[in-house]
């Protein structure tokens, strides 16, 4: 059942900032921890997960559920995506330049909620996080906006909100994690054919995906059938994250060639290095993993060929 938070402004602030300061404690403080019991995102069973932050190197850090880092942030510059895999993810827009309608599954410290909040003006942005904490902690600690038209902040199962909304989404951002593994109930095949499904005709899913996860092959494969061998790939550069792309129609032919017109005006117009994304851009039987190819030729034309 998913909860929208629909309290006027200064009501969800000073809910939400009574939240965050019974948990934590002022980030001159190091370090600051959030430990209550709380329930997962994917089985929806108790669970006790420590939400957590630490601060290094002028940026501050997120923890859910142990040590890996869920999100960070430029103390000075908190708009900025700060990992490379989150800039990786706005390849996306080299398929959808103009998007409208985005969804954020996993919302952590907020940053790519607040890039597409600064740069993208004409979207509106559905960001759905599971853990009351996590959203206050993004608030308070990450100043994600508060109370923004273009961007709700909706406290439930991201596969959920998928499944009961066909056909709205020009964008949907797939990056929620617990404790370095994805959640279990947004990797399965009927949840792959739901985001298929909640995309609009030249909507396009984003996934972040850990190339050392052990199932990364079979998640792939999944997503593969689903969205009938539509998909591409991008390594984050420095990082261990797999970033993949599935289109809802035929994207046509994808090369840094095909790209590089749109990777440019977007570079100049966002800063970020869309032509480096262009470049870097593979189809999953060019990504090896542990010594081989993600997916074999002949398995993704077998996927491709669900679609004639």
């Amino acid at each position: 059942m998913i909860a929208e938070l629909k309290l006027t402004a200064a009501e969800r602030r000073a809910r939400l900032e009574s939240r965050v300061a019974t948990h934590c404690v002022p980030p001159s403080i190091q370090p600051f921890k959030i430990a209550v019991p709380t329930k997962s995102s994917s089985t929806k069973s108790p669970a006790r997960l420590n939400v957590h932050f630490s601060e290094a190197a002028g940026l501050r850090h997120l923890h859910v559920g142990g040590s890996a880092i869920q999100s960070a942030m430029h103390i000075d510059a908190p708009d900025d995506l700060a990992l490379a895999y989150t800039r990786a993810m706005m390849a996306g827009l080299l398929f959808c330049p103009d998007p409208r309608d985005i969804v954020l599954i996993g919302l952590g410290g907020g940053s790519l909620a607040k890039w597409i909040y600064r740069n993208l003006p004409r979207a509106h942005t559905a960001a759905l996080e599971v853990d009351i904490r996590v959203v206050s902690a993004a608030h308070r600690m990450f100043h994600l906006p508060l109370g923004k038209k273009r961007l709700r902040v909706i406290v439930g199962d991201g596969a959920d909100y998928v499944h009961s909304n066909p056909g709205r989404a020009d964008m949907i951002f797939l990056d929620a994690f617990v404790n370095h593994r994805q959640a279990p109930s947004i990797r399965t095949a009927d949840f792959y054919r739901s985001a298929r499904m909640a995309l609009k005709r030249d909507g396009v899913l984003i996934i972040n995906f850990m190339s050392d996860d052990p199932g990364l092959r079979a998640y792939v494969n999944r997503l593969a059938l689903a969205f009938r061998g539509r998909i591409a790939c991008l390594r984050a550069v420095g990082e261990d994250n797999l970033i993949v792309f599935a289109f809802a129609d035929d994207p046509g032919v994808i090369t840094p060639s095909s790209l590089v017109g749109r990777a440019i005006a977007l570079q100049r117009q966002h800063g970020l290095e869309f032509r480096a994304f262009a470049e870097r851009m593979r189809s999953p039987h060019q990504i090896r993993i542990g010594g081989r190819a993600l997916m074999t030729e002949r398995e993704l034309a077998r996927f491709q060929r669900l679609a004639l």
